[in-house]
């Protein structure tokens, strides 16, 4: 994470020393008025004989006044570019770097704590980033222009008694400042936990209304939302106590140049008019104690912000782009599986136990099981989304770690069964965003997913676009979409994880055939609980606690009187009931 906040900063160092240039050239302009103010004053005993030079300090004045809007505005346009382009990049960065996590870290993240880490987090950091750009140098310029100019052209003792209760505050910050830490690190726990339940809300709204849980949801948001307010209170709490010590200690500072600067007048040590400025050079110090507190709370708020996306930054990435020393783009698509076991991390037992399989390019594998057996877990280690212990999986005759992922992917088309749409249009679910595809292949594509009958009576027909998580359409209209991606896509590997359950059985055994003639000269696996989806595979394998407990075809299957059987009479007999009742 360091790296990349370093890096995205280099991009923009000359603006940066431009805004920084322009703010020191406001700071020191800033100290004129006053100047000019205290001469008018001393010049006002002699009104007579000063009345063209009171003229020209005034006209002075406006000018000064005018240049430093100019100034201001220049600073100000480059303040806005940097800290929004800054937010804009380490955004895209972190994004990026998200989509490139392995899949058994992201698991691990909850919905709500992502979304924390976009809104919260990175606005944190662009935020603290505005206030070092432009309140850092604005106090550092204030306090060095500021006293050099109360010692050189007013007196040095006075600066010096002025300077005590500053010094005073800035004990007060420091010692106060750990209470903002701490407080604000319970306050962010507070706001992840509050997000992720809003994100659990909203994703299960159905559910809650079908089984009427408005109530029980809306008092845990409130009991929830209850602990926010606390947390953020208790942030507000030290955050304003800092100020109030600093605005007591600025308030000394004009106390003791009003007595001890009125002492130098009367015995002639300074004028009225020097006092006057000194009072406006006070005056300039406004901002930056009130900004002080403020920048270091936010420093604070910004190293708990960076801590927890750096963590982020520390997980393992997967070698998307890695080199490629691969003969080839394009894979055949014969799979060799041996001896194959395997573990989540984090879990003791085995989710698969001594797996051995080999299925030819032309060849249709379908597997059977309960859930929980193992299904899944074989097709995400074929994807590699989990690592995959070498000489395990060989795809044309090549060990599946020395494919690289991208090439891999790339000639696999997974239909997983979360059957997962986007909240875009249907064109663009169907071709993934890709703008390779022509409308007529799209729509083609979706004739042998027989759902272009359906999406003729939408709207605007394959260019509607679908609520959140295709929340628009039915189970059925959503794996037809999906399996659309299958007939789109030209991958010499298919995989159909249980995207047939929400099909009745005409509708299944239509695609399915359009699924056999697609898949002649490619690798096809089908997986399912429903023995009609997998009988006229070439193969059929049953996997029950991670292992393959039956292999062979449909008939052999069935005459072994074993647990594709039975799959087979139970939903043969509730076949038959369902057409009688």
């Amino acid at each position: 994470m360091k790296e990349v906040i370093i890096e995205t900063l280099k991009k923009y160092k000359w603006k940066i020393l431009i805004q920084v240039l322009f703010i020191g050239i406001n700071i020191y302009l800033l100290t004129y008025p006053s100047i000019i103010i205290g001469n008018i004053i001393d010049m006002l005993y002699d009104l007579e004989n000063n009345k063209q030079e009171i003229l020209n300090n005034t006209y002075y004045l406006i000018g000064i006044c005018f240049i430093l809007l100019i100034v201001r505005g220049i600073w100000k346009y480059f303040e806005v570019i940097i800290v929004r382009r800054f937010e804009r990049d380490v955004k895209v960065n972190f994004f990026k770097r998200f989509l490139k996590l392995k899949l058994k870290d992201i698991q691990n993240i909850k919905n709500g704590e992502i979304m924390s880490y976009f809104v919260k987090d990175i606005n944190e950091l662009r935020s603290t980033a505005y206030r070092i750009f432009s309140h850092g140098p604005r106090i550092g310029f204030t306090f060095i222009i500021a006293i050099f100019q109360m010692i050189q052209s007013v007196n040095l003792y006075l600066t010096i008694a002025v300077m005590v209760p500053i010094i005073v505050g800035a004990y007060c910050v420091v010692k106060i400042k750990a209470y903002v830490e701490t407080s604000f690190k319970k306050s962010q726990e507070m706001f992840t936990q509050m997000s992720e339940y809003i994100q659990e809300s909203t994703d299960s709204i159905r559910t809650t209304k079908a089984y009427s849980c408005e109530k029980s949801q809306l008092k845990e948001f409130i009991r929830r939302n209850k602990r926010v307010k606390q947390s953020n209170n208790a942030v507000d709490v030290f955050s304003n106590l800092i100020t109030l010590c600093l605005n007591i200690c600025f308030g000394s500072c004009y106390a003791i140049s009003l007595i001890y600067g009125s002492k130098l007048v009367i015995e002639g040590t300074i004028t009225i008019g020097e006092l006057v400025t000194f009072n406006g050079y006070i005056g300039l110090f406004v901002g930056p104690i009130k900004w002080l507190p403020n920048l270091i709370s936010r420093f604070k708020r910004a190293q708990i912000s960076y801590k927890r996306l750096d963590e982020i930054y520390k997980l393992d990435l997967e070698k998307i782009n890695e080199k490629n020393t691969f003969k080839k783009d394009r894979l055949d698509g014969n799979i060799q599986i041996r001896n194959l076991s395997f573990s989540y991390p984090g879990f003791i037992d085995n989710a698969l136990k001594n797996i051995n399989l080999d299925i030819r390019k032309g060849e249709t594998l379908g597997i059977l099981g309960t859930i929980g057996s193992g299904k899944t877990t074989l097709m995400n280690l074929i994807t590699r989304l989990y690592n995959v212990p070498d000489g395990k999986i060989i795809i044309d005759g090549k060990d599946i770690n020395q494919i690289p992922i991208e090439i891999l992917r790339n000639n696999i088309c997974y239909i997983t069964q979360d059957n997962f749409l986007f909240s875009s249009s249907l064109k663009d679910n169907i071709s993934l965003f890709k703008e390779e595809y022509e409308d007529e292949e799209i729509k083609d594509s979706t004739k042998k997913a027989i759902v272009y009958e359906d999406i003729k009576k939408m709207p605007e027909g394959i260019n509607t676009v679908i609520g959140e998580r295709g929340g628009d359409l039915s189970g059925g209209q959503k794996q037809r979409i999906a399996i659309s991606r299958a007939f789109l896509k030209e991958s010499p590997i298919l995989i159909f994880d249980d995207t047939f359950s929400a099909l009745d059985n005409k509708t299944s055994e239509k695609l399915l055939q359009n699924i056999k003639e697609l898949s002649k000269e490619k690798t096809c696996i089908i997986i399912s609980n429903k023995v009609s989806d997998v009988k006229n595979s070439d193969k059929i394998i049953v996997l029950d606690n991670g292992n393959i407990v039956e292999s062979g075809k449909h008939d052999e299957l069935i005459s072994n009187k074993g647990i594709y059987s039975q799959f087979y009479n139970q939903q043969s007999t509730k076949a038959e009931s369902d057409f009688l009742s």
